[in-house]
């Protein structure tokens, strides 16, 4: 089983990235391969050649970061029937704040992919101007669910 783990950051604290290396360290002691990558360096014609796609991104202005929404709609429409994928967000938790991880999942689910865990949204708070952290047990949870797609993925 071979994963393809994507991710988008923005802030300065790389919150995203964090819990990308979380789920990737996960997968890995689950014995799962993966390869993670920052979303602008990704080769989009390499995507095909993994079983599972994990994709995650900052929820930005209520939506999907644009680098990975170029990512995912820059894929070929067919070609991912029997794929599976995974998605995952850092947000802000408010009333209103828009959701990237279940935008994702609506993509990759447009493009084919069987979706193999419901999204994961990881909190972020900001009690001091810019410098973001997680909220409490939050990559714990990232932690949790990786292991759930480990087992997923396992079978």
């Amino acid at each position: 089983m071979k994963v393809l783990l994507v991710y988008d950051t923005f802030s300065a604290g790389r919150m995203t990235e964090k819990v990308a290396q979380t789920i990737g360290e996960t997968l890995k002691e689950g014995g799962i391969e993966v390869d993670s990558s920052y979303v602008k360096d990704v080769d989009k014609s390499i995507v095909k050649n993994y079983d599972c796609l994990i994709a995650g991104a900052p929820t930005m202005a209520f939506r999907i970061s644009k680098e990975m929404t170029q990512l995912l709609d820059g894929l070929p429409s067919k070609g991912f029937s029997g794929k599976q994928a995974a998605a995952f967000d850092t947000q802000m938790q408010m009333m209103m704040s828009g959701n990237a991880a279940k935008g994702i999942e609506k993509k990759l689910k447009s493009l084919g992919f069987a979706i193999i865990n419901p999204p994961l949204m990881v909190y972020v708070e900001s009690k001091v101007k810019n410098e973001w952290q997680f909220k409490t047990g939050e990559l714990e949870k990232a932690k949790n669910w990786a292991q759930e797609v480990a087992r997923a993925l396992s079978g």
